[in-house]
């Protein structure tokens, strides 16, 4: 379908949560054509399934373009639902319960386009499913096996029908999102500082104090995970165990069976906290790098915030924009496969990229490959371009604390990280643990607002005099900068009101 890429202008849709996914509105349009040649290659690889689904759909621009056009099939079909614009419509849809949807789908032709989306059938298969499904090459297919055969996916999944002439650039999107390769510009671009066999010395006075972000090479090569972490190996010591993945958990075996067959725009993501609680061998199969042992959260014991994670997802998944939680700072180590990254500073904000006031929500794009669509191209203008690398297996990332990121898959990636508080980055810990709306803020603990009192007086019974000493140091760092600068930048002409001396 090489025109139908051509003549789609990517358009945001809208999701909106505590971390809101959102498209934009067709004025924010622009941005999408500053990321120049709007062609797209699509996946060898995926499920017949998920094509089928595709073709159902084609950009809006196709029905201008088309040689003998009929007009929509959307706007005769929808009948009183026609004036609902897509994302609203998916939305209502999202309300029904799987045999509502089933039905709906018989009325028209239109309707079952709509009710076909396939993200409305993942969060019934979620929903209703949990952990225990088996995937069927896409989740409506999931759905229908796991109802009526009591999980067991069909040997043939159900095809969709050829129906022609749906004109939506939102579901057109959507598909090619979860279809389209990454190209070749959003991952040229490599400009992070790479460092091997700095001292802890260097680290703290040359990362950690200005914090900014560095790729570590060689400090992991000891690690036993490196060699050992097969998938053979990993299902082997996890046995009946289970992992978290999304708002669900299941045995690592499903799980790789999901992300072998799976090709969505926002595929799962395990993402499991307690890891080397269940599955002992695989904590003992790494150690903290040198330059993060200065954990000071570890005085809190059993009470501290989730602060490590094994993360494990195929090509395309990953980690929209955010910042780390508790205004920690973290490592990734990569043990297989490749990450891109995406880093801003603090100060900022990513396009497309819409945080509250008070800082308790995030409205992004819907998916990674929306935002690289839509909003990659913006950055090529601005004076603080991102921090940008592909991390490989072997190599580590350091986030520093405040900074937003986002971290896209490039092929199936097992990953380890986690957060971490040194003398450094302490007093901003404890700025943040005692904000007013502590309780929206703080996660990875159910004692979200007693959270900053434990914590200072553990650091206070632990450490004695290092938060007055911190704060003090901070003082005289002011105090110097203040002084440094206080002859140049106050010199002023008492006969010309504000003229400063500038050279």
């Amino acid at each position: 379908m090489p025109g139908a890429f051509h003549s789609l202008l990517p358009l945001k849709r809208k999701r909106k949560s505590k971390r809101g996914r959102r498209r934009s509105h067709p004025k924010e349009n622009h941005l999408a054509a500053s990321a120049g040649d709007p062609s797209f290659h699509l996946k060898s690889s995926g499920s017949a399934t998920s094509r089928d689904i595709g073709c159902l759909v084609e950009p809006l621009g196709n029905l201008f373009l088309s040689a003998t056009p009929r007009g929509n099939l959307r706007d005769a079909g929808l009948g009183a639902l026609r004036p609902l614009p897509d994302d609203l419509l998916l939305d209502v849809l999202g309300l029904l319960p799987a045999r509502d949807l089933a039905a709906l789908s018989a009325a028209s032709k239109a309707l079952y386009v709509v009710a076909s989306h396939d993200p409305l059938w993942r969060a019934l298969v979620l929903h209703e499913l949990g952990g225990t499904f088996d995937f069927a090459g896409s989740w409506r297919a999931t759905y229908i096996a796991g109802a009526s055969r009591g999980g067991q996916a069909y040997l043939i999944p159900p095809r969709a029908l050829k129906i022609k002439g749906f004109y939506s650039d939102y579901l057109f999107q959507s598909w090619l999102c979860a279809n389209m390769e990454m190209r070749h510009e959003w991952l040229a671009r490599d400009n992070i500082e790479r460092r091997r066999g700095m001292s802890v010395e260097q680290f703290v006075a040359e990362v950690e104090e200005p914090n900014r972000p560095v790729l570590l090479e060689g400090c992991i090569d000891v690690w036993p995970a490196l060699q050992k972490w097969s998938r053979d190996y990993l299902l082997e010591i996890s046995a009946g165990k289970e992992f978290a993945v999304g708002p669900v958990s299941m045995p690592l075996d499903r799980y790789f069976r999901y992300a072998d067959n799976v090709q969505e725009e926002r595929p799962l993501y395990l993402f499991d906290a307690k890891f080397a609680e269940n599955v002992p061998e695989m904590g003992r199969d790494y150690e903290v790098p040198e330059y993060f042992r200065e954990d000071l959260f570890s005085v809190l014991g059993k009470e501290r915030p989730d602060y490590r994670w094994v993360i494990i997802g195929p090509a395309g998944s990953g980690s929209s924009f955010h910042v780390d939680p508790n205004s920690t700072s973290a490592w990734n180590a990569i043990i297989k496969g490749a990450k891109k990254w995406v880093m801003f500073p603090p100060e900022v904000v990513p396009p497309g990229v819409h945080p509250s006031a008070d800082g308790a929500e995030v409205t992004s794009p819907v998916s990674i490959m929306e935002w690289f669509m839509n909003f990659y191209g913006a950055c090529k203008t601005w004076e603080k371009r991102p921090i940008e690398c592909v991390c490989r297996a072997g190599e580590v990332v350091f986030v520093p604390n405040g900074w937003w990121h986002l971290v896209i898959n490039l092929e199936e990636s097992i990953a380890i990280t986690q957060n971490y508080v040194s003398r450094r980055n302490l007093l901003n810990v404890l700025d943040f643990l005692k904000k007013p709306n502590a309780s929206e803020l703080v996660s990875g603990t159910k004692d979200r607002v007693n959270l900053h009192d434990k914590f200072r007086g553990a650091i206070e019974a632990a450490h004695p005099g290092m938060i007055k000493q911190l704060e003090l140091e901070v003082q005289q760092k002011a105090a110097a900068r203040k002084k440094k600068a206080s002859f140049w930048d106050s010199a002023a002409d008492a006969k010309s009101g504000g003229f400063k001396f500038s050279f």
